[in-house]
């Protein structure tokens, strides 16, 4: 490590994920609000009398002190702020926080800290405890997400022919990264069209804070177009899958 870094850190984060490490310790994996992502091993939570199991969990937001080891941090004290119990009680609403943080775990990189991102996430998975949100909360999770990491998609006019967008079905390319028009559209191999209604709504997540987000109205068809629309882009975007939006189908499928 770079002598000028403090050998101790007192950070807010968010857990996105664990693995076990040794015979009682975890890899935990987290987005800090001081210091972006991190990894840092607990040691001793998987014991059974473990202070910090409980305080560790995946989307719990936690307060840690957090000492500097040769190849991961060291997680000395541990306090829960929000376990987010309430997201695991429900297997849709697990998917949907198990997606939320593992795009931010794909799209970010280690100790490059944004504080907007972290209260994004963090406002997030306090949304998803709602299920009425569960929609329009991934939706502007997503867009807003886009926004911060610099992929912000073109909405409002065709990315070859420069024409303002019209009121009509259009088509959506994830190589150019937007809107292609009726006329253009169709010779982008790799474009899929887009209806009028979904594009409408993806301007409106753009443009709103959360409170104007929530008076959206989707169809469910418009919600489903949206989701795969959005993971293809994403996907994209990522040069690889995604494993929630697989697990979130299995669980529909099942309840189906």
């Amino acid at each position: 490590m770079p002598r000028n870094k403090a050998r101790s850190v007192r950070v807010e984060a968010i857990v996105l994920k664990h693995s076990d490490f040794g015979e009682a310790d975890r890899v935990l994996t987290l987005y800090s609000r001081e210091e972006g992502k991190l990894r840092a091993i607990a040691k001793g939570a998987r014991k059974t009398h473990s202070r910090k199991a409980g305080h560790v969990e995946p989307f719990s937001q936690v307060r840690l002190q957090l000492a500097r080891g040769k190849n991961f941090f060291i997680v000395s004290q541990a306090e829960a702020i929000n376990t987010h119990t309430v997201l695991a009680e429900d297997l849709e609403r697990l998917g949907y926080a198990s997606y939320v943080v593992e795009l931010l775990e794909r799209f970010s990189v280690d100790e490059d800290a944004n504080q907007v991102l972290y209260r994004l996430l963090r406002d997030t998975l306090n949304r998803l405890e709602d299920k009425r949100q569960e929609q329009v909360a991934i939706r502007f999770y997503e867009i807003q997400l886009l926004d911060q990491l610099g992929f912000r998609p073109e909405l409002h006019e065709c990315l070859n022919c420069n024409k303002d967008v019209q009121a009509e079905d259009q088509f959506f390319s994830a190589q150019r990264g937007g809107v292609l028009c009726p006329d253009c559209g169709p010779a982008d191999a790799s474009a899929h069209p887009i209806s009028m209604d979904a594009l409408k709504y993806l301007r409106h997540f753009q443009r709103s804070d959360y409170g104007e987000a929530l008076r959206a109205q989707m169809s469910q068809a418009v919600r489903l177009e949206l989701e795969i629309l959005m993971n293809h882009y994403l996907t994209y975007l990522l040069e690889k899958r995604l494993n929630s939006p697989r697990f979130l189908r299995r669980v529909r499928r099942e309840r189906s």
